[in-house]
């Protein structure tokens, strides 16, 4: 370092994954760096800049960056000037041998992030459109700037996949004390030279850093690759001719750590390794052993040592970060609140066009028209060098949106039996709780009781609160359970809802036990034969569902009927509004 002003490990390690990055971005792949604006971000971004080779060029994507202008394709204007087709370079092709910066990584879509994963597997951009097929060398690195706010706002796995480092540079120094320079220039400069001349590492090296892999539960296979990648770099840098257990090290803490689901096992004790000591020399002539850089390292000794410098450098909220991170991944891969796209002609989010005929209240996108019959304008004699372009009606590509739909969650409550009071006010409080945040998350909300001879709709699919709150202050409560009934009710007003453009999701709560058929005849085995048909209507029907089982002990009769419609299954014995409201955000919201 060159400066000796005590800062966080936090920060140490940031200014590491800086260097090794300079040394080696292609290789590594990247940093996904999670911080908002500010100080500490842009004094890291500076550093790394300044440590890049002086060739390497850094490109920006903005967030909605088009496939033209992120992959390359086809010049129009050149195009049409030529009446040939004319390729362009995007940035991806541009940044060749350097970095892309990705700001607002957490909001880029699944599409993109695909498309940036195949670039940094293959080194590559292909291009087959347009009239164009050409491969472009892009072997490039990426930092990827989370500036999420949530814990489930990140940014899509198939790209975190692909990046090395993950970063959270909190805000060290406070925003306001001078922040250590990190790594000299020159240092770096010459690791980048000396990389390639690093042998590969030895087989005990790499065992060592697949067992951390699997220890600390990480299952990806190419979180140990980038980390034996980190770890020749942390070679270079410190001018090593091979990878030694202190490079292995370094590589494992910045790559495996933050990736960890589960602490490390604990590594054997100093005292206890040291029982058994090492054999004296047979005789006073022998020579003294080979240095350790020259000698295949032990592999349990090495994992020993990589597991205790990696414990080390665990926080000490490590667990809790982990069961954090766990809840933000299951969120992140479900809905909140609003329902499913919807692809439309005519208004939503634009993405992208479509082949064919031009109908009425549709639009024509009219650059992507003129590049489908640019490669054509030769052979129809067209082009702005002929003063005409041709266009024929194949050519045409009309405009596609997609849109959110509203949601519609559907409470279904066993209003049967003496714990009938019980579940209606957990299904009162919470559909209170969920209007209440209704306007947001663009919900509406349903209540259906059955209980003796069938089921009712207490409160038609609404946002109101006010109208909820009317609705709901008297519910009935007591007598049998006809669940095939509430089941049938529940789906009608399901498929009455996207009719209407809405994404309809049932939220059962019952304790299973049916015993009143579906035309209102007693009778335990005919009422559950019934309920189980009604089940399997829902799965065919793909509404999405949960099945809360409010039995005090809950039996197979509930986990069997989830599974007959297809339900996500929550034993919930001991429920309030609070817990049926939490589980139902973060249940129902799922798509199948």
């Amino acid at each position: 370092m060159t400066q000796a002003d005590a800062v966080s490990p936090l920060w140490e390690d940031a200014l590491l994954a800086a260097a090794l990055f300079a040394i080696d971005p292609a290789g590594l792949g990247g940093v996904a760096v999670r911080s908002g604006p500010g100080p500490a971000r842009d004094h890291w971004l500076a550093r790394v800049r300044a440590a890049l080779a002086v060739e390497a060029p850094v490109r920006r994507a903005p967030l909605h960056i088009d496939d033209d202008r992120l992959l390359g394709g086809l010049d129009l204007a050149a195009s049409l000037a030529a009446g040939r087709p004319v390729s362009q370079r995007g940035v991806l092709a541009e940044s060749d041998g350097g970095v892309v910066v990705l700001p607002m990584a957490e909001r880029i879509d699944n599409a993109t992030a695909a498309r940036l994963a195949s670039v940094l597997d293959h080194g590559e951009v292909n291009i087959e459109r347009d009239g164009l097929a050409d491969r472009l060398a892009a072997r490039i690195g990426v930092i990827a700037l989370d500036e999420g706010l949530e814990p489930d706002e990140r940014p899509p796995e198939a790209l975190l996949e692909r990046l090395a480092f993950r970063l959270d540079l909190g805000s060290p120094g406070g925003g306001r004390e001078p922040l250590p320079l990190g790594f000299d220039l020159d240092l770096i400069a010459a690791a980048r030279t000396r990389l390639s001349a690093v042998e590969p590492a030895a087989h005990a090296i790499i065992e060592a850093l697949c067992a951390i892999s699997l220890d600390m539960g990480v299952v990806s296979v190419r979180a140990p690759m980038l980390a034996l990648r980190a770890a020749r770099a942390h070679a270079a840098l410190w001018a090593r001719s091979r990878v030694t257990a202190e490079d292995a090290a370094a590589g494992a803490r910045l790559v495996l750590g933050p990736r960890a689901t589960r602490a490390p096992a604990e590594a054997q004790p100093e005292d206890e390794a040291a029982e058994e000591p090492p054999s004296p020399p047979e005789s006073a002539s022998d020579p003294p052993p080979a240095d350790d850089a020259a000698r295949e390292p032990d592999p349990e000794t090495l994992t020993d040592a990589v597991i205790a410098a990696i414990q080390a450098a665990l926080p000490e909220d490590f667990l809790e970060r982990v069961a954090l991170e766990r809840a933000a991944q299951s969120r992140s891969s479900r809905s909140r609140g609003d329902g499913a796209r919807a692809k439309s002609t005519r208004r939503g989010r634009p993405v992208g066009s479509r082949h064919g005929a031009l109908h009425p209240g549709e639009r024509l996108n009219i650059v992507e028209t003129l590049r489908a019959a640019t490669p054509w304008q030769k052979l129809r004699g067209g082009g702005l060098a002929a003063g005409r372009v041709q266009v024929r009606h194949g050519d045409f590509r009309i405009r596609r949106f997609v849109q959110r739909m509203e949601s519609t969650t559907i409470f279904v409550v066993d209003a049967s039996g003496s714990s009938a009071f019980q579940r209606l006010a957990e299904a009162k409080g919470a559909v209170e709780l969920l209007l209440a945040k209704a306007y947001a998350t663009r919900t509406r909300v349903a209540l259906i009781a059955f209980r003796g001879g069938g089921a009712d709709i207490l409160l038609p699919p609404t946002r109101s609160l006010t109208r909820a709150k009317r609705r709901l202050a008297d519910l009935p409560g007591g007598g049998g359970t006809p669940l095939a009934a509430g089941m049938d009710a529940a789906l009608l007003l399901a498929l009455a809802e996207r009719a209407g453009q809405r994404t309809p999701t049932l939220v059962f709560l019952t304790d299973g036990r049916a015993n009143i058929g579906r035309g209102g005849e007693p009778g335990r085995a005919a009422a559950e034969e019934d309920a189980m048909a009604a089940a399997n209507r829902v799965r065919e029907a793909g509404v999405n569902a949960a099945y809360l089982d409010t039995s005090p002990r809950p039996r197979s009769d509930g986990d069997r009927f989830a599974r007959a419609m297809g339900a996500v299954y929550a034993p919930l014995p001991y429920a309030n509004a609070n817990a049926v409201f939490d589980l139902v955000d973060d249940l129902s919201g799922g798509r199948r």
